[in-house]
């Protein structure tokens, strides 16, 4: 069985809008914050140096289905996972909860990228010691 990563969050004033619902966008900030205490709990971090290599996780693709709306100062439970690890891509999988209740979902893919010597990314092969930290993230099919 794989391993859910959780994390939670209080929603800001600031991620409302007029109406006081939490703002379309921010389900991704809160997204990339599951995301990246993910990497703290394993030790590494979205920009790291991971055999003599720096690397970090440029995104390429990012959906989110909507279903119920959120408000200011609700906590916010997101599930995070991986619902795919490619040769060079992984696609972090998010659950958005509030006391239970399903209110969003989405997902997000990210490219293993080099950036040793300060130019463009270059898009590499995830090292085998990333997968196997994230291995257990996996769902199973």
């Amino acid at each position: 069985m794989s391993q859910t990563f959780n994390y939670q969050r209080r929603v800001e004033f600031r991620d409302t809008d007029m109406a006081g619902i939490v703002h379309f966008s921010v389900f991704f900030t809160y997204l990339e914050e599951a995301e990246h205490a993910l990497w703290r709990s394993l030790g590494l971090s979205v920009i790291t140096e991971f055999a003599g290599q720096k690397i970090s996780w440029p995104r390429v693709a990012a959906l989110c289905n909507y279903r119920q709306a959120i408000r200011f100062e609700e906590l916010v439970d997101v599930e995070l996972s991986i619902a795919r690890i490619g040769e060079k891509s992984v696609t972090f999988q998010g659950k958005f909860l509030v006391e239970g209740r399903l209110v969003a979902d989405g997902h997000v893919t990210a490219v293993c990228c080099c950036f040793d010597d300060g130019s463009s990314p270059l898009a590499v092969e995830i090292p085998q010691g990333i997968r196997d930290l994230l291995a257990p993230f996996v769902i199973k099919s």
